[in-house]
């Protein structure tokens, strides 16, 4: 568990992580000097059998900056009060900080309390409580100490070890590694070092990383958790990690070193922002604020909707504009404080990281985002799938809550997401699914009946009028489905139902019936149209027209500029180049090859190669080629071509 100390200036918040863990945090020979706090301090012990981190905060206004990097990944915090001073300006505000930072857990602690009376102590303890009240830490327990006469430490201890024993596990497992750098140097003989709170996942010698936002790629050579050399380490740790790959002028405070799954970095998120109660003023459209995300501090503006405003003690989901590129995720908190760094405004939860850049209509944004406040990933997936009307980019809603491809997939199946496509795969719900493929198919039967000559419907134009949100690719997913079911026909990007002919009707069967006894069955040899035309004795216009218009139903398929194959003689043609492939080292074969196997001119076989690419059936590899899809699935069963005697 991660304990961090909050609280003002001189309240004796070092020496007591001093008393507990006989480390002193104070590192700079500044801080020695002048006696106060300056930048985090770090120490750990073990402590009635709990193994416990400790991040001491500077207590001063000025350096306010290194407590917020401080206190970003915490499990619980220590808020100490001096029993002579009481409550003072930077307790109040380091409690709004914990409070917006939903830090639940804690303890306040009453130090130097040998110095005053009981009456003064109880004073003290009330003051605490009533500070305490009005937030998320109001069941924090109080306890009198004192680090010099040790009154009230070894129930400090005990109370801290609950704390550690009654402590959530975070989640290890179904995440990747995240850590929220705040502090790099270099070591002589070993390189870069960097130490910091692990927010998320493991990470163990040898795995490859990323330095994020700027994107260096590093390997961790060495891990140290609790002074110690350790093969790994995970959430709810402090650890310090020898890597390689980077130095001191690629990496620093405010980076996080992380998973290369998570690496996306953001200029903006929609997030729920709440100001203080204490504010004065509202918080108005576009006010420029400091916001402090993990150990990063970056300039940004509030973006509110309809550029309206907050009041104090009010809360919105808004939008964060930032200007530079920071990591963030999910359900990542964060404080914001006024332009000048003076003070702190208020703070929120990150909701999505990577919000669409097009503009979107409010009311089905605003319902995503209701739904992105819900809990575990599982339930949220659920409820975007029934309102998102382009479907739901799996990819990018499993980088935003930071899932493991595992973890992904078991989300997706206990949503009962319908997954389209795998390079960039969207999920719909099952309903939204059925409903759009019916719609399909009766769009389709609407087509065909007001034009019955016509091959069919470009599956454009079915996207433009029933699923605009919908990515080209997504829809296309819709159509190969119903294609596999054989509810219709896609050819070319135009769909058909499976039994429309736009050849059928007299005119067009009785040229038909010429033109499938005129083409050949199998082999490389097929008439050009002109050539066809004139055996048939038609118009070449005529017969031209009309072979395309049965190519668009599969029947017969264009090869080259000015022929059309039956697709069982194509089918002959992909078996003979499956069968030299087969045969051929590497299983590739030149052109000249595959022409050689045909029986037939080069003029033949580069278009015949060249439209067995465009189905798939091969593949081109520099001046060879290779096979590509299953051609039986495409074209249909058939026999090689026997080879040619010589």
């Amino acid at each position: 568990m991660i304990v961090a100390t909050a609280g003002h200036i001189d309240h004796g918040k070092t020496l007591l992580v001093r008393t507990l863990t006989g480390i002193d945090t104070d590192r700079l020979p500044e801080e020695k000097a002048r006696g106060i706090s300056i930048d985090l301090g770090f120490a750990h012990a073990l402590l009635e059998g709990a193994a416990l981190s400790f991040v001491d905060v500077p207590g001063h206004e000025r350096f306010i900056r290194n407590m917020l990097a401080g206190v970003c990944a915490i499990d619980a915090a220590m808020l100490v009060v001096a029993a002579d001073d009481g409550v003072m300006p930077q307790t109040r505000e380091h409690v709004h900080i914990l409070d917006l930072l939903d830090i639940e857990r804690g303890i306040a602690v009453i130090t130097k309390a040998d110095r005053v009376s009981p009456e003064r102590l109880d004073a003290v303890a009330e003051e605490v409580g009533t500070l305490l009240s009005t937030t998320r830490l109001a069941h924090y327990s109080v306890l009198p100490v004192s680090a010099v006469s040790g009154q009230g430490l070894p129930e400090l201890r005990r109370r801290l070890a609950k704390l550690c024993a009654d402590m959530r596990e975070r989640a290890v497992e179904g995440q990747n590694f995240r850590l929220a750098i705040d502090r790099a140097f270099s070591v002589a003989g070993s390189g870069t070092v960097v130490t910091g709170a692990v927010f998320n996942g493991t990470v163990a010698v040898g795995d490859k990383l990323v330095v994020s936002p700027r994107g260096t790629q590093v390997r961790v050579r060495a891990i140290q958790a609790h002074g110690k050399s350790a093969e790994r380490a995970e959430a709810a740790q402090r650890c310090a990690l020898n890597i390689t790959g980077a130095d001191l002028e690629t990496v620093a405070r405010g980076d996080w070193l992380l998973h290369p799954g998570v690496h996306a970095p953001t200029r903006r998120f929609d997030a729920r922002v709440t100001l203080l109660v204490a504010e004065t003023e509202p918080l108005a459209h576009w006010t420029p604020v400091h916001v402090h995300l993990a150990t990063m501090d970056v300039l940004g503006r509030v973006a509110i909707p309809n550029a309206g405003r907050l009041d104090p003690g009010e809360s919105a989901v808004v939008q964060l504009v930032l200007g530079r590129a920071v990591g963030a995720l999910r359900g990542d908190r964060f404080v914001i404080r006024d332009q000048s760094a003076r003070r702190t405004l208020g703070g929120g939860i990150v909701l999505d990281p990577f919000p669409a850049p097009r503009r979107r209509a409010m009311a089905a944004r605003s319902a995503e985002l209701a739904i992105l406040e819900r809990g575990s990933p599982d339930v949220v997936l659920r409820g975007l799938l029934d309102v998102s009307e382009g479907g739901v980019d799996l990819e990018r809603f499993a980088r935003a809550f930071n899932l493991t491809p595992e973890r992904a997939t078991r989300t997706q199946d206990a949503s009962e997401a319908v997954v389209l496509g795998r390079d960039h795969p969207v999920g719909v719900s099952r309903a939204r699914h059925e409903a759009l493929q019916s719609k399909v198919l009766g769009a389709l039967r609407e087509f065909h009946a007001a034009r019955p000559k016509a091959a069919g419907m470009e599956a454009a134009a079915l996207r433009r009028a029933l699923a605009p949100a919908f990515s080209t690719a997504a829809f296309q997913n819709v159509l190969r489905d119903l294609a596999e079911r054989r509810a219709l026909t896609l050819s070319n990007d135009i769909a058909r139902l499976a039994h429309h002919d736009a050849t059928s009707n007299p005119a067009d069967e009785e040229l038909w019936s010429k033109v499938r006894g005129a083409l050949p069955a199998s082999g490389p040899f097929a008439p050009t149209v002109a050539e066809l035309a004139a055996a048939l004795k038609v118009k070449e216009a005529t017969l031209r027209d009309f072979l395309h218009r049965k190519s668009r139903g599969g029947e017969v398929l264009r090869v080259g500029a000015d022929r059309f194959y039956s697709r069982a003689a194509l089918a002959t043609l992909a078996a003979t180049a499956h069968e030299l492939a087969r045969t051929a080292p590497g299983g590739q074969f030149t052109a000249a090859q595959f022409r050689d196997a045909i029986g037939g001119g080069r003029s033949l076989a580069i278009p015949i190669l060249e439209a067995l690419d465009k189905f798939g059936v091969t593949q081109r590899a520099g001046d060879n080629r290779r096979i590509g899809k299953d051609f039986v699935a495409i074209l249909g069963p058939a026999a090689p071509l026997p080879r040619p005697t010589t």
